[in-house]
């Protein structure tokens, strides 16, 4: 009772403050610790966003992409070692052939982003020369990178990376001659019982979807409007973001990969341990994996949890599970709002301070 009081304490605060809309869900194994609700689906005819409210997920798509390649490596229809350039024909690109599976599963390809997040670009500002409704298609995204100058020569460095994963879903659709979409549908949601997640265009009518708001501010920096984020990225989700989930349907997809239901035993195993060291801290390792992201103590190499967050104009998410308590902790936001911040917090309640 101790821990849900102040965790609700927690999300009653950010959503006064710091403006927090959308759900909040803590599961210690099939037990529920906490879920709550706030701010609106449609902030126009005042809906309110409820637990089975389905939110644009960002880049925890990426996760879904991670498992696809793995269930195909599985069946011998790829190899962590297969030249992706080779494999994808595309011609006249800077994009070296050197490059592997296993370099865009784990950030260290090199190569250069469509929007550079370590470099502080802004995806936002791609969709002010170009219409965003024509990216549809994974190959129509092609054009935005593959002619920028790689970071750093493949293996040689680790940085976040976006459009790895789109070719990642270029692969897939290569090998499978299944629309990357439709594969995901096929073979992850659908075994699973997702029955809440999906790619929903911005013009389709789709039951229970949260619209995005991005904040206006005035020159204080307090928000005094909101608009919709309906032109800041494609109208689709693509495999590297915006698959819509609701919270629950997050949780049955870690639990799924852990009890082997998605990937062999040895594909499961290794999708739930790091591989590429991406940043280090005076107590933790980020470290990179399959998808997901690692943290690691440093005195006993003890992995403190895993995670996968998103961050687009107008959305926010973040999806943690935690081996040594069983728990998942999710969090899914339908407009800007730090979440990050709460998240730390509800997550010194779980497993103490750990900076």
């Amino acid at each position: 009772m101790e821990f849900n009081k102040n965790v609700k304490s927690l999300f009653e605060k950010y959503y006064i403050d710091n403006h927090f809309s959308g759900v909040g869900l803590i599961k210690k194994g099939n037990k529920t610790l906490f879920s709550g609700t706030y701010g609106y689906a449609h902030r126009g005819w005042k809906i309110k966003n409820d637990i089975l409210t389905k939110f644009d997920t960002a880049s925890i798509t990426k996760l879904f992409t991670s498992v696809a390649i793995l269930q195909l490596i599985d069946q011998d229809m790829l190899s962590f070692d297969d030249r992706v350039m080779d494999m994808l024909d595309i011609e006249d690109s800077t994009i070296s052939h050197d490059v592997t599976v296993y370099h865009l599963l784990t950030h260290t390809s090199g190569i250069g982003d469509d929007a550079d997040e370590e470099a502080g670009e802004d995806y936002e500002e791609i969709w002010r020369h170009k219409p965003n409704y024509s990216v549809t298609e994974t190959e129509d995204f092609l054009p935005q990178f593959i002619h920028k100058e790689p970071n750093f020569e493949p293996g040689k460095g680790c940085r976040y990376n976006n459009v790895a994963f789109v070719l990642l879903g270029l692969l897939i659709e290569k090998v499978t001659k299944i629309k990357y979409r439709d594969y995901i549908k096929e073979h992850i949601f659908n075994p699973v019982g997702m029955d809440k997640t999906g790619f929903y265009s911005k013009d389709e009518i789709d039951d229970n979807v949260a619209e995005g708001y991005i904040s206006i501010t005035d020159d204080q920096d307090r928000v005094v409007s909101w608009k919709k984020n309906i032109y800041s990225f494609p109208p689709i989700g693509s495999p590297d973001g915006g698959a819509y989930t609701c919270a629950e349907d997050l949780d049955l997809f870690v639990r799924a990969i852990i009890d082997g239901k998605l990937l062999s035993k040895t594909m499961s195993k290794s999708i739930l341990q790091p591989k590429e060291v991406y940043r280090k801290h005076t107590k933790v390792t980020e470290m990179m994996g399959f998808g997901f992201e690692f943290v690691v103590s440093n005195s006993d190499k003890q992995i403190l949890y895993m995670k996968k967050d998103g961050s687009n104009a107008g959305v926010a998410c973040f999806f943690a599970y935690y081996p040594n308590i069983d728990t998942t902790l999710v969090l899914l936001a339908n407009q800007d709002c730090n979440i990050w911040d709460l998240a730390w917090d509800i997550q010194t309640l779980l497993i103490g301070d750990i900076s």
